[in-house]
């Protein structure tokens, strides 16, 4: 507390100072400019960092895996937070269908020796959550059931280029237990590509060499993965995200008046081999028995031995995974400060709730900032300072199954997302270390830039700006792929979206995830969780009382032009003689003009104060369309529930985000087929953006 106090004046002061240097607020009246900064100001002071170690605490006092009254529990804390603050919270329930339990499932050694394998954490020293009874053993979800008995080959990180070389290196997979490191892609596309190949079951571990003590200090000691250490998590590959049951249409409760139409779980594509996950303790005794021919150098994990390819015939390991999928209720928590002007003008912030074990990282520290953020933007609010926008927090069920709450919900509301959505802001483990960083939909790049130069970050002489930049003059921006909460709003609906906060090691997806790991690795001093939520709230109270939307609507053109050079450069390495997509190349020329246009116009009526209250509910309402240009009813042909012709997560790694997902698909699958479908489909979606444009630049003028 008597740190805290200091640290709030000076952010403040901070605040001031920088502000005063900042160029004009986008989106702002020159007459709004100095009201807004005095919110802004009042805004960082009522952030109050202690609270976020309370929320923290209280979240993560217990394991909570979706479906329990332990994650119950952590829903209704949510609401009363929320509604404590003065929003006006709605629980919105879904029957979804997944594995919220391991099941029965046993690994051993069979032959030279028996000897029966760990698939759990063990107890931690000084760390009461680490024997918790209600915590679960080792589990990948939708894994297939069965008994197998067989040899054992490494497939390094299972990623399709991997097996690839396995095929190459003529080694026989049928009937085989496969042996893989996480990393490298998405765990279920190891188990995909495993059972193409034709093995029986999949084993999943940590290398030490990718985060273990060929890191550093293992827990308890740092905060690598120790020897017990595993990481749980989905499988689900299909072709769509959210529920298995109810692909384009939300999972509506079955005892509801209004019912969904759901596939019989036979229709579904789920894995078919049983699949499990163990520690690099566990993994040691299999791979160290391995007789095989050595692996490709690049092959070689940190383990104190040379690994093999094969295990050969006396090596022989059990894989019995007895899981089952039922019907769970989800319940979404989604909380609303009613905008006092545009109150069918929705920002939204979100992160999912349920989590593997105890969350503090992932998820939990991305809702307690949140919950932190709600409270101080309460004070805003009880003061008479309501947002002009309506300001929306929702808290996802059934995230870690398959991003399965979110999706429903978009699904369910996708029509009034497609009009009112100005943005959706994801903070998934949003509060895990002390590293700044985000990845952005175009139009939200320079809001994020522009509202980290507002805040000091903690320790430091420096804003959160420059930390994050170092020596660059403008920080590093990623693009957002798969694995959150945003997939449906962005890829799907075409909602602007941005994802991030702070991170750093973390004991992902293990029974370590809990709050004294928290309290010894991930941020010691708690200062991080209220820097991120003054950040974080300075952009939504930005985006929320602007009289124009504050999209960077030329930065479209800028990276579109980026993209586009790297997909020429990507299709050469299939096609040599390929120049250039010119029907896009044209298009993008054409949006470089219009977003320029426009840019000049917004800006000289914002600064001459000249526009009506009915042209900016018209441009807004055109703002919000923008994205829309990038939604293809037609999607991609790896999967159409994946619409958006921007971006993508990557089909083949299910993590990796991927920039004009058409052309990179045809890239991936070495064809050249489509490439002049792709130039004209792209280029029409660029031209509608840009006729959007000028209509916006007509109405200024």
């Amino acid at each position: 507390m008597k740190i805290l106090k200091p640290l709030l004046s000076l952010s403040l002061l901070t605040t001031v100072s920088f502000g005063l240097e900042a160029q004009q607020l986008d989106g702002f009246f020159q007459k709004s400019q100095s009201k807004e900064k005095t919110i802004e100001q009042e805004y960082l002071n009522a952030v109050k960092f202690d609270r976020f170690k309370v929320h923290l605490k209280e979240l993560t006092k217990a394991p909570h895996i979706a479906g329990t009254p332990e994650n119950e529990a952590v829903a209704a804390y949510m609401t009363k937070v929320m509604s404590d603050a003065g929003m006006d919270v709605k629980t919105h329930p879904y029957d979804v269908y997944l594995p919220n339990d391991p099941g029965e499932s046993l690994l051993q050694i069979i032959s030279p020796e028996t000897m029966t394998l760990s698939q759990q954490e063990g107890p931690i020293p000084g760390d009461e959550f680490s024997t918790d009874p209600r915590l679960h053993k080792g589990f990948n979800a939708f894994s297939g059931s069965g008994d197998v008995t067989a040899e054992v080959v490494y497939a390094n990180y299972g990623t399709k280029a991997d097996f690839e070389k396995l095929a190459e290196m003529g080694v026989d997979l049928k009937g085989k237990v496969v042996i893989a490191r996480y990393g490298g892609n998405f765990r279920g596309y190891k188990a995909k590509f495993a059972e193409e190949s034709g093995a029986a079951a999949l084993i999943i571990y940590t290398d030490p060499e990718d985060s273990g003590s060929g890191k550093g200090g293992v827990y308890p000691d740092g905060p690598f993965f120790n020897e017990t250490t595993i990481q749980r998590g989905s499988l689900l590959t299909l072709d769509y995200t959210g529920d298995p049951l109810t692909p384009f249409k939300p999972a509506l409760p079955r005892d509801g008046a209004k019912q969904a139409k759901r596939l019989d779980p036979s229709e579904v594509a789920f894995h078919t081999i049983p699949v499990s996950p163990i520690g690099y303790g566990a993994a040691k005794e299999i791979l160290s028995r391995m007789k095989g021919s050595a692996v490709p150098e690049a092959w070689q994990g940190g383990l104190p031995f040379d690994y093999k390819i094969t295990g050969g015939s006396d090596l022989k390991v059990r894989v019995m995974v007895d899981q089952k999928s039922d019907f769970i209720r989800a319940n979404n928590v989604i909380g609303t400060f009613v905008g006092s002007k545009y109150p069918d003008e929705w920002i939204i912030l979100g992160s999912h709730y349920d989590a593997w074990s105890f969350g503090a990282t992932d998820p939990n520290s991305g809702t307690a900032m949140m919950l932190t953020l709600a409270e101080a933007i309460g004070e805003l609010v009880k003061n008479g300072e309501a947002p002009a926008r309506s300001i929306m927090i929702g808290h996802w069920d059934a995230e870690e199954q398959g991003v399965i709450g979110s999706t429903e919900w978009v699904e369910q509301y996708q029509k009034e997302l497609g009009a009112k959505a100005v943005t959706y802001m994801n903070f998934d483990g949003g509060v895990s270390g002390r590293n700044f960083g985000i990845s952005s939909a175009p139009t939200l790049k320079n809001l994020i830039i522009e509202a980290s130069k507002e805040v000091q970050y903690p320790d430091s002489s420096k804003t959160v700006f420059q930390v994050w930049a170092g020596k660059n003059e403008e920080p590093r921006i990623g693009n957002l792929g798969g694995g959150s909460d945003h997939i449906a709003f962005y890829m799907h609906v075409g909602v602007p979206s941005l994802s991030g906060g702070v991170g750093g090691p973390t004991a992902y997806h293990s029974n370590y995830d809990n709050f004294n790991y928290y309290s010894k690795f991930v941020d010691p001093s708690f200062k991080m969780g209220g820097t991120v939520a003054q950040v974080i709230g300075i952009l939504t109270l930005r985006l929320a009382n602007a009289e124009v939307i504050p999209y960077d609507v030329s930065r479209y053109a800028q990276d579109l032009r980026g993209h586009f050079d790297n997909a020429v450069k990507n299709v050469k390495t299939i096609a040599p003689d390929f120049n250039s997509f010119d029907q896009v190349d044209a298009a993008i020329k054409k949006l470089e003009l219009s977003s320029a246009a426009y840019e000049t116009a917004l800006n000289g009526a914002l600064t001459s104060d000249n526009l009506s209250s009915k042209t900016i509910h018209k441009l807004n309402e055109g703002l919000l369309a923008l994205e829309k240009s990038w939604i293809d009813p037609k999607g991609m042909y790896y999967g159409s529930w994946y619409r958006s012709l921007y971006v993508s997560n990557d089909p083949f790694s299910g993590y990796a985000s991927w920039i004009l997902p058409g052309i990179q698909y045809e890239v991936e699958i070495k064809s050249t087929d489509r490439l002049e479908e792709w130039d004209t489909r792209y280029a029409k979606a660029i031209l509608d953006l840009s006729k959007k444009v000028d209509k916006l630049t007509k109405r200024i003028k």
